[in-house]
């Protein structure tokens, strides 16, 4: 076997590679009150580790439970490693690097997660992928599906940005608004899987999603020669990416490629904290997300315990701004690094200004320190509205030319 699941909460082994989506079990006890019990993890067989040990550069391929058998059908990575040297002198951080997974395909690190649940539903013979999102995740598989042949159905919310609705339609997705949150959304899609089949792509609900995120990890271990960041700082939502990002570490250690993990910072809302309050309080209930970052608005995390474990188990913390404080990043990073960033990708870089100074204390100010950019802001460009306007049209005239002050 390549791999077998085991449940996050009561440790119950599985051994399978069929498809699971939570442990039987610990899921009995969710009452959609309190964070969800039962998400499962992947783990890799030693083999599968001790090959992967012996080669002289890793790809995500090596650690997938389902590996691809033609990549270039649709190239999810390596994105871009910047050393955003302007940055780096804004904030006295030398040490300072972007990874700009706004890069992939379809616009969004969603595509890490969506593109390993089209290789589960290629290796089990299924055609139908349903899901939900606020747009990037439903974006992501839908353009996968796309090109990989596969029928997607994508539950979302009305209100989510129409540039990211749009994408989907685009790629031929049966896509279904919802007169109601992501949450919603998300129970819609699971009771239709249960009602007319395929496989559900939900965020941790499928562990795959997970195990297609850490593929990111591999990548930053080889852009920095086989090295890993003292620290890394992952917008937050559902907790799924995080969780993802600590599960790549996770497998590098595990293979004997690394001796220690980053120490990993859950970036949030102020209007969206619920996996914050469980980092610094131990306090796992559902609440009302309001954050003008879609992407991260989340009332009860899908996997919102096992992103809180694997925060602590790494000796990280958790940050949150204020949507203020995100769209100003988003000004910030466009101006001194030429990165367009969605407003929840941008949620990263502003927990990272205002948490500088607790950074170098725990750390110095030579860490390395690598911010994930989640997403791309094309996919949002309301969020600039009365924030940033066009100037007005001149006169066709040279003389026009001489009023101009700069």
């Amino acid at each position: 076997m390549r791999f077998r699941y085991v449940c996050s909460d009561c440790g119950r082994i599985f051994e399978t590679e069929g498809l699971m989506y939570q442990c039987p079990e610990c899921a009995k006890e969710n009452d959609g009150h309190l964070f969800p019990k039962g998400n499962l993890i992947v783990e890799l067989s030693d083999e599968v580790l001790r090959k992967a040990a012996g080669k002289a550069h890793v790809t995500p391929d090596d650690f997938y439970p389902y590996p691809s058998t033609d990549e270039r059908s649709y190239p999810v990575g390596p994105t871009p490693l910047m050393r955003p040297r302007r940055l780096c002198q804004r904030l006295s951080l030398p040490g300072l690097s972007l990874k700009l997974d706004s890069q992939l395909v379809s616009g969004s690190f969603k595509d890490r997660a969506s593109y390993e649940v089209a290789l589960q539903a290629k290796a089990l013979g299924e055609k139908r992928i349903v899901l939900a999102s606020t747009g990037n995740a439903g974006a992501a598989m839908s353009a996968v599906g796309a090109a990989m042949g596969l029928d997607i159905v994508l539950f979302v919310p009305a209100s989510a940005p129409i540039n990211k609705l749009m994408q989907s339609v685009l790629y031929g997705a049966h896509v279904v608004p919802v007169k109601g949150s992501y949450d919603d959304a998300f129970a819609l899609s699971i009771e239709y899987t249960k009602r007319h089949g395929g496989i559900n792509r939900n965020t941790a609900y499928n562990p795959m999603t997970i195990e297609g995120k850490k593929s990111v990890s591999i990548e930053i271990f080889e852009d920095l020669g086989r090295r890993v960041p003292d620290v890394i700082y992952v917008p937050v939502g559902d907790g799924c990416i995080i969780a993802g990002v600590a599960k790549g570490f996770s497998d590098l250690r595990k293979a004997g490629l690394i001796d220690k993990v980053p120490r990993l910072v859950a970036c949030q809302s102020t209007r969206s904290d619920a996996i914050s309050r469980a980092i610094d309080k131990d306090d796992y209930r559902a609440i009302s997300a309001t954050t003008r970052a879609d992407s991260i608005s989340v009332d009860l995390p899908a996997n919102g315990r096992m992103a809180a474990r694997y925060v602590k188990e790494s000796e990280g913390w958790a940050v949150t701004v204020s949507d203020e404080e995100i769209l100003d990043s988003q000004i910030t990073l466009t101006r001194y690094a030429g990165v367009l960033a969605e407003p929840a990708a941008a949620t990263a870089y502003a927990a990272l200004e205002k948490d500088r100074d607790n950074l170098v204390s725990r750390l110095g100010k030579d860490a390395e320190v690598m911010v994930l950019i989640t997403g791309t802001g094309f996919k949002d460009m309301k969020a600039f509205d009365g924030r940033v306007t066009l100037p007005p049209a001149i006169e066709n005239s040279v003389d026009e030319l001489d009023r101009l002050t700069f």
